[in-house]
């Protein structure tokens, strides 16, 4: 699993204070990720009654999303790194192996958002503000911090099937919860619609995504810690 502990040098650029740059910019992805979470919050809120739904249904589908889930964890890895490095959690997800699967995992968010939903809706207004930042700026930002910042130090082939977690625990959590409130938030996954044979082939899909784009990462870090 992944280990608990830092060495100096993955530290090093979080703790030196002549990379006031570096800060910086890990403070405005931060900044940029917790606005746009907080804006897709509040637009959901403010729409619950258009969509027959409690403020408090609208909360709880905000967590029901892939996207958020995601953005959320990029929010909370740079806000730990930026303001609490010497805390646990600020030592874990300034770690290798973490900061490569959140950049995995953003950037699988681009991908299915770009490639597979965009051309399902069309979004105005602070909606379109909201999505964009959720689903391009973010994940670009966050990749950039990775290419640029985040410590790529012993990197393994087998840290893919540790990253794999994540999102089988979302299909299962999803899963879960279409279930019980019949709201699946992705049409490639909705049980109701094609039904649990597509759905398990269609998630078979995405796992075969986060191998390939997992590998790619790895690949980079090895060939750039050479």
């Amino acid at each position: 699993m992944w280990k608990t502990t830092c060495d100096r040098k993955c530290l090093y650029f979080l703790m030196n204070k002549k990379n006031s740059a570096a800060n910086l910019f890990i403070a405005v992805i931060a900044l940029i990720a917790w606005f746009a979470l907080i804006l897709q919050l509040y637009i959901m809120i403010s729409s619950a009654s258009v969509n027959h739904l409690t403020k408090l249904q609208a909360t709880g589908r905000f967590f029901a999303f892939y996207t958020i889930l995601t953005n959320l964890l990029v929010a909370i890895n740079l806000t730990a790194i930026l303001l609490f490095p010497r805390s646990a959690i600020g030592k874990f997800f300034v770690q290798a192996s973490p900061a490569a699967a959140t950049a995995v995992y953003i950037l699988i968010v681009g991908i299915i958002y770009n490639f597979l939903l965009r051309q399902l809706w069309k979004p105005e207004g602070w909606q379109k503000i909201a999505d964009e930042l959720l689903h391009v700026i973010v994940p670009l930002l966050y990749i950039l911090y990775w290419g640029f910042l985040a410590s790529k130090k012993g990197l393994q082939w087998k840290n893919i099937i540790q990253w794999l977690t994540y999102p089988l625990l979302y299909f299962i959590y999803m899963l879960i919860r279409g279930a019980v409130e019949g709201f699946y938030p992705y049409p490639f996954l909705n049980v109701k619609e094609l039904g649990y044979t597509h759905a398990f082939l269609n998630a078979g899909g995405m796992i075969i995504l986060f191998v390939i784009t997992g590998f790619i990462f790895i690949a980079i870090a090895r060939r750039r810690s050479v």
